[in-house]
């Protein structure tokens, strides 16, 4: 009778060697997975040691310089090569050191005060907004400037002195750093006492246009102030003739992205700068092809189901009392809380 095959108990150098290996990857796997939880644990309560940001937690505030010899085309001089945030529009609200009871009233109203506000408002609208202002060599209102960036990361910083008589040059230099910073289809100028409804900006700015280059606002016409002791009087008359051209109110206005990179191309001081920040654009488009869009929805005495921006037209240039006015608007159902589109029905 055949003998039956002898088994070994002694395990063969083949099934050694394979148990050997699991064990050594197994053991790989779990040092990694060690390695991975410990790491994590690391970035959690130390996020800079890691060398991770999260890109909410990026600066909204910049500091751009103007320079009067410069090709603003250059945008390296205004975002250190960065790559420019794509947007449908940027609001840039021209504000000054006086003015921090405004920022207050609008941050408590219709512009948020917070970062994740307002990158919600972006995400809802399409808009980007921050406060736009100079500089001033009042050292104690630069370190209260300063505070008030940390706190609320919503500033785009100009080199330029902030100075109510060259409001023009702030504006240009505004338009310059926009486009360097942002890649927008409008750029919108608004003042600091204005009440506004991003929702049905965002709407206005979004139509179809024939034309790519546009100018839109409240469109007005009016005398020549040659009196020296009026307000908005212009040392330059004799150029303007007894009544200004057609050009936009200057609480807020917009120019198409294709206006905007002709101002670019320009040096700066191939600028004619007249008194008025809003009658210097207005000139300034009158030698481009642009269509000036008149829009009445932007220049508001008082909220309707329609109105985009609200102020106290012709009274003021702006609200007036604009820290108290802001808030009382605020409160009002049709301000705040009335829909998008006008109903239909």
């Amino acid at each position: 009778m055949p003998s039956l095959p002898k088994y070994s108990t002694r395990p063969s150098p083949t099934l050694s060697r394979t148990s050997r290996s699991r064990v050594l990857i197994f053991s790989c796997l779990i040092l990694f997975a060690l390695s991975a939880f410990i790491f994590s644990l690391t970035a959690f309560f130390d996020p800079g040691r890691s060398g991770y940001r999260c890109l909410t937690a990026d600066p909204r505030s910049v500091k751009v310089v103007w320079d009067r010899k410069s090709n603003a085309g250059d945008e390296k001089k205004f975002n250190n090569g960065l790559k420019r945030h794509k947007v449908m529009g940027f609001v840039g609200i021209q504000t000054g050191f006086g003015s921090t009871g405004r920022r207050r009233s609008l941050r408590k109203t219709w512009m948020p005060s917070d970062r994740q506000g307002l990158q919600r408002l972006e995400d809802a609208t399409g808009l980007a907004f921050r406060f736009v202002i100079g500089r001033t060599n009042d050292q104690s209102k630069m370190a209260e400037l300063k505070k008030e960036v940390a706190e609320y990361d919503d500033f785009m910083l100009l080199d330029i002195e902030e100075e109510y008589s060259k409001l023009p040059y702030k504006t240009l230099a505004f338009f310059k750093a926009a486009y360097a910073l942002f890649d927008s289809e409008f750029y919108v100028k608004a003042d600091d006492d204005i009440y506004l409804r991003p929702d049905r900006l965002s709407l206005l700015l979004a139509k179809e246009r024939p034309h790519t280059q546009t100018y839109l606002g409240c469109m007005k016409k009016g005398p020549v102030f040659t009196n020296p002791k009026l307000k908005w009087h212009e040392p330059q008359s004799y150029l303007l003739g007894t009544e200004y051209f057609l050009h936009a109110y200057g609480p807020i206005y917009a120019l198409s992205a294709d206006v905007v990179v002709s101002l670019v191309s320009l040096k700066n001081n191939s600028f004619r700068m007249f008194s008025n920040e809003d009658v210097t654009i207005g000139a300034w488009m009158l030698a481009m092809n642009v269509n000036h869009e008149d829009n009445k929805q932007l220049c508001e005495a008082e909220c309707t189901p329609s109105s985009i921006a609200v102020w106290d037209i012709p009274k003021c240039s702006g609200l007036c009392n604009p820290e108290d006015r802001l808030l009382e608007l605020h409160q009002k159902e049709i301000c705040s809380n009335s829909p998008t589109m006008e109903s239909d029905e």
